[in-house]
């Protein structure tokens, strides 16, 4: 088939979006040829996980006209993975999951250009992720997504009268899967629900008694889950125990074996290991293929307007039949994320380091091993090593001079925060008030309160 060909066989059905008029179109969309080219050259979309959505995200958005692309994750391809993360094969296994999948369809759908990011979403400044249209997740964890949630509504500001400025919302498209049911949702920071807003949707992690851990385990989970947090401290001397770590995950697989033979209980595996420690939940091919189509379509309508988006989370459930279900979910007014921003007056004689400890207690943050950043500019980092060592002689720098001598301004907060006994990474979006300061100008009270 010749090159022009395989081009109009490919955009066929994504003409019909683009090309024509209709009734549920977004306000300002014009159909034509140059806006299908203009997806390709303009669009620039952020993939979050390269794993069994990750894959079919990528896959479904180079199809569907999008160039742009750039993937991040952190994991190595593992044998367990190949069932269906379809773009790994055996003599992938150990490579970065990011670099693996990026090429893999940059070899199979021509003129796409696909940026691949091996390392943890925390390791990206804030500038990286603001440098992107729209961020698709294919995540697996709730600890992430919401890492992710607090970046993107970052970016939002809001006017005096509190209404989010529409050219600071960067739109979020977020799926999941479990077996055969899945979700797909829609982001809209600032105009939506974001998912701090719904996080009362996921249930609460399975917990297991220590006693019946240590006494009388009944399962092949509490085996595994015994070797997980109470051998591997007993061994190990209160050293880490990193779940990405290939030799520690292998050693607390060997410990639950030992311990299921102890009892009679059969089935401890490595894969069952895996996912009894890292919360990890079956996934199923089909389901995630039905979900990144439904993610992608949601992507090509906020950037094209070609229809109006999904109002505002489908679910899907495939277990018994077939079935969908689209519900409408209520934007919190009072989100600490995704709302105008936690608003505290400071005396222009804090320092950055009374400033931090404020952090601490703040009934309404309680961020511990804050990391704090205004524009873009790093005033203090815990971490890496050399830039917390960079950023060290801030700390007893007055926050007021730091910050420009800005009477009213953002700053974004990075720390350690508790969620049901399980320490989580946060970020948080801060309006600095300094008190005894007369000079506020219109700029600086954009934002509301």
């Amino acid at each position: 088939m010749a090159n022009s060909d395989a081009q109009v066989s490919r955009s066929r059905d994504l003409d019909k979006l683009l090309l024509r008029p209709g009734h549920l179109v977004g306000a300002n969309f014009e159909p034509s040829p140059e806006l299908r080219d203009d997806i390709g050259k303009y669009a620039k979309v952020l993939v979050v996980g390269a794993g069994g959505l990750g894959c079919e995200l990528l896959k479904d958005l180079a199809l569907s006209g999008f160039q742009n692309l750039e993937v991040i994750d952190m994991d190595r391809i593992e044998i367990s993975n190949l069932n269906r993360q379809f773009l790994f094969r055996l003599q992938d296994v150990g490579k970065p999951k990011a670099e693996v999948a990026a090429q893999r369809v940059m070899e199979r759908v021509s003129g796409v250009n696909i940026v691949p990011h091996f390392c943890r979403i925390e390791d990206k400044d804030l500038d990286f992720y603001n440098d992107f249209n729209i961020i698709a997740l294919g995540l697996d964890s709730i600890e992430a997504r919401s890492y992710i949630n607090a970046v993107a509504c970052s970016f939002l500001e809001y006017d005096s009268e509190d209404n989010p400025r529409e050219e600071t919302i960067k739109p979020m498209v977020d799926g999941g899967t479990e077996g055969f049911k899945g979700h797909a949702r829609v982001i809209m920071p600032g105009v939506t629900p974001c998912f701090e807003c719904t996080i009362w949707l996921f249930p609460p992690q399975v917990k297991f008694p220590l006693c019946t851990l240590a006494e009388t385990p009944r399962t092949a989970a509490h085996c595994i889950e015994y070797a997980h947090l109470i051998k591997w401290d007993e061994v190990h001397n209160g050293k880490a125990f990193d779940p990405d770590e290939p030799e520690h995950m292998k050693w607390v697989y060997s410990e639950a074996v030992k311990r299921a033979e102890l009892f009679g209980i059969p089935g401890v595996t490595y894969s069952l290991t895996q996912g009894v420690v890292k919360n990890i939940i079956p996934a199923i091919a089909s389901t995630n293929a039905i979900i990144s189509a439904a993610c992608t379509l949601e992507t090509l309508k906020i950037v094209s307007g070609c229809s109006k988006t999904l109002s505002n989370y489908l679910t899907y459930n495939g277990a018994e039949g077939l079935h969908t279900k689209v519900t409408e979910f209520v934007k919190d007014k009072d989100c600490l994320v995704c709302g105008p921003g936690v608003l505290i007056e400071l005396d222009p004689s804090v320092t950055l380091q009374e400033f931090i400890k404020l952090l601490e207690v703040h009934p309404k943050l309680l961020l511990t091993k804050a990391s704090v950043t205004h524009r873009g500019k790093n005033l203090y980092m815990q971490a890496p090593p050399v830039l917390e060592e960079m950023t060290r002689s801030n700390l007893n720098l007055l926050l007021f001079d730091l910050m420009g001598k800005i009477p009213k301004d953002v700053v974004h907060v990075t720390g350690t925060t508790s969620k049901n006994d399980k320490k989580t990474s946060s970020l948080r979006k801060l309006w600095v008030i300094f008190k005894s300061v007369d000079e506020v100008t219109d700029m600086d009270m954009a934002g509301g309160t």
